[in-house]
C-alpha cells in the first residue's frame, strides 16, 4: 500500500484481547505489520514487534491489566478511535481495523454512540450499514443496536432501499477467503429474512411481511433482480451455506447474528459500508474472561485486516 492506503488499528478495550491478538497477528504476519499503524496506550506499543508505525494515545503511565476493565482504558480505546477516523479524514489512512470495546465502560466515560459503527458514522458522514463476510456466510443488517420492540418501526422504504444496496455491494465484492471474481450488483442474490414466523403465514402469523416488507421489496426489485420476498428467516441461512443465495438480509440484530456465529465465531468479519472510509472489525467482542490467558482466537482479527486491505484496494 502507497502513502496514505495504511490500514490504522486501534486497540479496542486495553483490558481486553484486542491487544493481544494485535501483538499476535503483528509477529505473524511482518510484512503486511509494514502497512499498518497501531494505535493505543504508550507501554503497550513499546513491547509490540518492530515492523508497524506506532501512535500513542492516552496517558504515558497507563500500564493494562488483562480481565481488569475500567474509566482509563475507556478513555485509551476511545482516544484511539478519534485517531483514527480523524487519520482517514487528512488522507493518513485508507482505512480502520478495530478491536473491540466495552459499550458499557465507553457509556461509563460518556460516550454518546450505541456502538462504533454510529461513532464513524457520527465522524464521517454516510448511512452505514452493519454487514458480516470473511467465513461461510454473508450477512447484512437492515437495524442493529436498537431494542427488539422497536423493529417494526425501521420497516420503511429508505431504510430498507439502504440496506438492499449495501448487501448487494456485500456480495458483489466476494472479499471473503474463498476469493472470486466481483459481480454486479444486480447479479447478487439477496434473501430477505421475513420479520414473523414463516414469514407471517399470508398474514396468519403476522401482517408486516404482507402489507408492509413485500410492497417495498417489490418496488427495489427492478434494480435488484436477484431480491427476493420475506422468506422464512428459520431456513435461508442452510440455504445459503447450501448456495442458492449470496447474501441474507436480516431485519434485526439477532436473527443475522446468531446464526452468523454459530457457523463462523472463529472467522467473521464485521464490515461497515455505507461510509466513505473502510472500518472492518474482528465479530467477537472483548472477551475479558479470557484476557491475557493466551486463549482468544485470532482468525477474526486477520480476516478483518485481509478483508480491509481487499477494500481499501478496491478503492
Amino acid at each position: 500500500m502507497g502513502c496514505g492506503m495504511k490500514l490504522a488499528i486501534t486497540c479496542g478495550d486495553p483490558a481486553g484481547v484486542g491487544p493481544e491478538i494485535i501483538a499476535a497477528w503483528l509477529a505473524a504476519h511482518p510484512e503486511e505489520a509494514r502497512d499498518a499503524v497501531v494505535i493505543g496506550p504508550e507501554r503497550w506499543l513499546a513491547g509490540l514487534p518492530a515492523g508497524a508505525e506506532k501512535i500513542a494515545v492516552g496517558l504515558d503511565d497507563f500500564e493494562i491489566v488483562p480481565g481488569r476493565p475500567g474509566g482509563e482504558g475507556a478513555l485509551v480505546a476511545w482516544a484511539a478511535l478519534e485517531r483514527a477516523a480523524g487519520g482517514c479524514q487528512a488522507g493518513e489512512f485508507g482505512g480502520v481495523v478495530t478491536g473491540p470495546v466495552s459499550k458499557e465502560w465507553l457509556a461509563r466515560i460518556g460516550w454518546q454512540h450505541p456502538g462504533q459503527t454510529e461513532f464513524f458514522a457520527a465522524r464521517w458522514g454516510g448511512e452505514p450499514t452493519m454487514a458480516f463476510c470473511g467465513g461461510h456466510l454473508r450477512v447484512a443488517l437492515l437495524t442493529w443496536h436498537i431494542p427488539l420492540r422497536t423493529v417494526p418501526e425501521y420497516l420503511t422504504a429508505a431504510n430498507f432501499a439502504r440496506a438492499v444496496r449495501a448487501a448487494a455491494q456485500l456480495g458483489s465484492l466476494r472479499v471473503e477467503r474463498v476469493g472470486g471474481n466481483p459481480l454486479h450488483l444486480e447479479g447478487v442474490r439477496i434473501a430477505v429474512c421475513g420479520l414473523n414466523p414463516h414469514a407471517g403465514e399470508a398474514g396468519l402469523l403476522g401482517t408486516e411481511e404482507r402489507d408492509i416488507i413485500d410492497p417495498i421489496l417489490d418496488g427495489l426489485r427492478p434494480q435488484f433482480p436477484g431480491l427476493s420476498r420475506a422468506l422464512p428467516a428459520d431456513t435461508l441461512f442452510a440455504r445459503q451455506l447450501r448456495g442458492e443465495f449470496d447474501v441474507v438480509l436480516a431485519l434485526y440484530h439477532d436473527q443475522g447474528l446468531a446464526p452468523l456465529k454459530a457457523v463462523d465465531f472463529d472467522e467473521a468479519v464485521n464490515v461497515t459500508l455505507g461510509l466513505p472510509h473502510v472500518r472492518t472489525s474482528p465479530d467477537h467482542g472483548t472477551a475479558f474472561g479470557i484476557a491475557g490467558k493466551g486463549l482468544a482466537n485470532g482468525r477474526s482479527f486477520a480476516n478483518a485486516v485481509a478483508v480491509a486491505r481487499r477494500l481499501v484496494s478496491l478503492g
